[in-house]
């Protein structure tokens, strides 16, 4: 059995369906993961308590999903030494800036790495180069999926090359 390595985090559970971009992809992987619903306002003490053992329980990098003031990813990085990638959601007037604001203005010392608003699988990825950096393994896997998506990339452009050849 393989021990946890990346923690998805969410502010509530009405954000699971952006975070199973991010599930696939880790399952794609073969990354074992966990995921959880922690408020960083509706239950501080847990949240604290999650960030500060998260490390001492094998987890490697966590995944911290949440909209509106979206501190979740910056309580989470105050309390714990492993690397938090936050993610924006679009939950608000504001198409997810107020989110994006929250996570990206963290103050000197308090690093939280960002994707794109809605972007767990770019959160997702990201959690894979983190961790294929001590794991061979997962590194041959990117990189043949990497390989792939070029491959796939290059055949959309024969593809519309033709279309275009052939006056659409």
């Amino acid at each position: 059995m393989q021990k946890i390595q990346v923690s998805l985090v969410m502010g509530s559970d009405s954000d699971f369906e952006i975070a199973t971009k991010a599930i696939q992809i880790l399952d794609q992987y073969g990354i074992e993961y966990e995921v959880r619903i922690i408020s960083a306002h509706r239950d501080t003490e847990t949240c604290l308590e999650f960030a500060r053992e998260a490390h001492q329980r094998g987890i490697q990098v966590i995944i911290a999903i949440a909209g509106l003031s979206a501190h979740l990813a910056g309580v989470i990085a105050s309390n714990t030494p492993l690397p938090v990638i936050g993610v924006p959601l679009n939950r608000s007037s504001l198409a997810g800036l107020d989110a994006v604001y929250s996570i990206m203005q963290m103050p000197s010392g308090i690093p939280v790495a960002m994707v794109g608003i809605d972007n767990t699988a770019n959160a997702a990825l990201m959690a894979v180069r983190i961790l294929a950096l001590h794991d061979k393994t997962l590194l041959s896997k990117w990189f043949e999926a990497h390989e792939e998506m070029k491959k796939q990339q290059i055949q959309k452009n024969q593809l519309i090359q033709k279309k275009v050849k052939n006056g659409i």
